[in-house]
């Protein structure tokens, strides 16, 4: 039966635009998306790092103060110089058993038991005898709280078989964690024997060892004992950081003392939400280690001021970001984590964020994936950045949909 003609007319009509339709999402699929439609810098400011640390003199001969949280230093001077650093070596020590604590390759209760080598070490102890069995915490607690260099040698002798060895160790971990100017000779950090060698470092590299330190909540509840009993109660470990209990929110953490090294310490505190470390070095006596800490502190806290940028979660601006090659056209986005910085006061209303996004999002990516950052800038300083995630899934969509939605 023959069509009408008009019914013909439409029908060719119809499949001459379907051709079409198809020829254009083709040419449209096979044709590169244009250059530059990648990933664009919103601002192209050099990364200059955090602003210049504050150049404060005093009874030390090197200091250095930092923002726990992001290192960033505040106050630094001769923080570079390499000195001998006295017990607050021992911060290595403990950190080195206590990383093996956290891997699974310890346990607090593991038994010790005390070499010749170590009941015949001077200085600072609590008188190990040889044959004498303590336990990993035990020993942990009588080298934190009461600086033991009998302690210090047996925990070694455990953890890696010898001094030698663990000395070994705690060079490896230094250079991983960037204490550059550091070289480590003994366990304890009691001056050299003859034709031994010192053991030296610097501030700045002590403040990187105790950010270290302080993420085992062990360390800051040992540094923050005045006193604790040991032996059952017969012997009574003395905290010899006067600090601690008489400066507001002081929880740590090393001081140390030999006559080539002056007094020294490695205190840390946290204030209004904000945690410093602050390392003095070369101090000329006991009252001068306390004073010169405290106040660069109190500098820390009352000049510099925490500046919340955004919060874990949060939607990122722009909240909706276009999407290429989706099943939608925007996905919201947001930050991967919170955005703290530690800024002079009066320059607190000067920092801003700026984006680093793409101008569109390339289909599929799950929800999470990171897909820019937004950082925090002062005077074209970037003082630190958070990654921008995709806060739902974006599925990849059809062909129409890649079609009409490019």
């Amino acid at each position: 039966m023959e069509l009408p003609m008009d019914r013909m007319f439409n029908s060719r009509l119809i499949r001459i635009a379907m051709i079409s339709l198809l020829c254009l999402a083709a040419t449209a699929l096979a044709t590169p998306p244009e250059e530059g439609s990648a990933v664009v810098i919103t601002d192209t400011s050099v990364d200059a790092g955090p602003p210049p640390a504050a150049t404060l003199t005093g009874e030390f001969k090197s200091a250095y103060v930092v923002d726990a949280d992001a290192g960033w230093p505040l106050v630094a001077y001769h923080e570079r110089d390499r000195r001998q650093p006295a017990s607050m070596l021992k911060m290595m020590t403990e950190l080195l058993v206590l990383e093996r604590i956290a891997e699974g390759d310890l346990r607090f209760e593991d038994p010790v038991t005390v070499s010749a080598k170590a009941s015949k070490m001077g200085g600072s102890q609590v008188y190990l005898k040889q044959g004498e069995t303590f336990t990993v915490r035990e020993l942990l607690m009588a080298l934190a709280i009461h600086s033991a260099n009998d302690a210090a040698v047996a925990l070694a002798e455990h953890l890696a078989g010898s001094v030698e060895a663990f000395i070994d160790l705690m060079n490896s971990r230094a250079e991983r964690m960037g204490m550059a100017d550091s070289e480590f000779h003994s366990v304890h950090g009691l001056p050299p024997g003859w034709r031994q060698e010192p053991d030296l470092t610097t501030a700045r590299d002590l403040a990187l060892l105790a950010r270290e330190l302080i993420k085992h909540p062990e360390a800051l509840e040992w540094a923050s004992m005045a006193h604790a009993p040991f032996r059952d109660g017969k012997f009574i470990l003395t905290n010899p950081n006067k600090l601690v209990g008489h400066y507001r929110g002081l929880d740590g953490l090393k001081t140390g003392y030999t006559g080539p090294a002056g007094f020294c310490v490695t205190a840390t505190a946290v204030q209004k939400g904000k945690r410093l470390i602050s390392v003095v070095m070369g101090c000329p006596t006991d009252k001068a280690r306390a004073t010169e800490s405290t106040r660069l502190l109190s500098y820390g806290f009352n000049a510099y001021v925490q500046v919340i940028l955004v919060e874990e979660g949060g939607t990122a601006l722009p909240a909706l970001k276009p999407v290429k090659g989706g099943k939608r056209t925007e996905v919201p986005l947001a930050y991967a984590s919170s955005l703290k910085v530690s800024v002079l006061r009066d320059l607190k209303d000067q920092v801003t964020l700026r984006y680093a996004l793409p101008e569109k999002i390339e289909a599929p990516q799950p929800a999470g994936a990171v897909v820019g950052r937004a950082e925090a800038v002062l005077d074209g300083r970037v003082l630190g950045s958070v990654p921008v995630v995709t806060g739902e899934e974006i599925v990849k969509g059809s062909w129409l949909d890649r079609l009409f939605h490019r």
